[in-house]
């Protein structure tokens, strides 16, 4: 058996080892060149751009829901889902679900943490789910986050919220702020007595904003109360390892910005916190201190999860500063194009300590619901409506696969807009 899943491997490893020989030739010949010196260098990311199988017949600038996987990623997966469908019961259970472990160890290895404390889930809001409903409350007791937070989220609270009478309590942030320091002041503002969770975005999907995790975690841990991180957006986009934050849960997707899969995410918990944290789906009593008892959710496909040992290592490949500095680069382009050009407003800071490839921008009086059709109808070009609050805009999310001609496509076809408005 062992036999026949090394021949399985050695088949799909042919098949993409040029596209990551291509990658880590082009790292060669940077050499020390600075990520910033090199984020415009189109010699080097032409070879990152032909490591995926896109459409270029659509300009794809929403990576920020899910994300294409480079080709390498895919055939890895392929190969281990057609090796799973040769015997089921032996492949997948005997064979291929020990590997997870090598999986675990790659990611805690990025991430900064031991691998006692990184459990692969599906995706993001399955991790924070898990640390929503699996902390111990009482009616009365509050829950803290921003009105920005991820909807799934919101909505998980709520559901709490009417079936144990906990009291959820939001709260709005400025758009853009000026520092991070306004953003963490408000939470600071916002808890009472009766707070015992915070749930804090590392970077709030709807507008790219970075918020300053580490001095909120701070804040929580000084008064007792319980801090989860919404790293959905975060991991794989932006370098940082755990010590930066030093929060005790955080909960992220990999088929965003670390193009893995799509359903592979990761739950980090810290070990003195996991006994008390109560999976979604019940685990049996032994591993009431094991990380994997979060993992305890019947049968599921083992290929996604081992092809993310492939997204790791086109990652690493690439080298995490680097591809940030490519993405503000290319969020750059656009921004600073269309920002104060007549009724554009521009909901992000272009701060590198404030944001990366997320970028969110208005027409005065067109609905961005409206401007998002015209893209694509008659453009071939995808973004995000964003209509909340105080923000409608369109979500622009490039990826390191996406061309400068596309982002120019995109900020010729909002200049027409801008100029003549939609067409009747």
């Amino acid at each position: 058996m062992k036999g026949a899943a090394a021949m399985t491997a050695l088949g799909y490893a042919m098949l993409r080892e040029d596209a990551i020989e291509r990658v880590r030739a082009a790292v060669a010949d940077a050499g020390d060149t600075p990520p910033d010196a090199l984020a415009g260098n189109e010699d080097f990311w032409v070879n990152v751009q032909r490591a995926y199988d896109v459409d270029r017949s659509i300009i794809n600038l929403n990576n920020g829901g899910v994300a294409p996987s480079p080709r390498m990623v895919m055939d890895a997966m392929h190969g281990h889902d057609k090796f799973t469908n040769h015997l089921p019961p032996r492949h997948l259970w005997e064979v291929l679900d020990p590997q997870v472990e090598t999986v675990r160890t790659g990611l805690a290895r990025v991430f900064g943490c031991d691998a006692e404390e990184i459990a692969i889930t599906r995706n993001a809001s399955e991790a924070l789910e898990t640390c929503l409903y699996g902390i111990d409350l009482k009616a009365g007791d509050e829950i803290l986050t921003t009105s920005h937070d991820y909807p799934r989220m919101i909505n998980t609270l709520k559901q709490r919220e009417k079936r144990e009478g906990i009291v959820l309590k939001t709260f709005t942030i400025p758009t853009p702020p000026k520092d991070m320091a306004e953003i963490t002041k408000l939470y600071e503002q916002n808890i009472t007595p009766r707070t015992k969770v915070i749930l804090v975005c590392h970077i709030i999907n709807i507008t790219g904003q970075i918020l300053a995790v580490k001095d909120i975690v701070r804040l929580g841990r000084e008064r007792g109360i319980e801090v989860i991180v919404d790293g959905a957006h975060s991991f794989g986009h932006f370098p940082f390892k755990h010590a930066d934050l030093d929060c005790d849960y955080f909960g992220t997707s990999l088929h965003k910005w670390m193009s893995a899969p799509i359903g592979t995410g990761f739950l980090y918990v810290r070990k003195s916190k996991i006994a008390n944290l109560w999976p979604l789906m019940a685990a049996p009593p032994e591993k009431r201190e094991d990380i994997r008892k979060f993992e305890e959710i019947g049968t599921h496909p083992t290929a996604p999860r081992l092809a993310i040992a492939e997204a790791l290592t086109f990652y690493e490949g690439i080298g995490a500063e680097r591809k940030a500095a490519r993405l503000r680069y290319l969020r750059d382009r656009w921004a600073k194009r269309l920002m104060g050009q007549k009724g554009v407003r521009l909901y992000t800071n272009l701060d590198p300590k404030h944001s990366c490839a997320i970028g969110t921008v208005g027409i005065e009086g067109i609905k961005a619901g409206d401007l998002n059709k015209f893209l694509f109808d008659k453009k071939k070009i995808l973004t995000t409506p964003i209509v909340h609050e105080q923000i409608d805009g369109l979500r622009v999310t490039p990826n390191t696969y996406t061309t400068l001609s596309e982002v120019d496509a995109f900020c010729d076809a909002m200049e027409t807009v801008i100029a003549k408005g939609l067409p009747s």
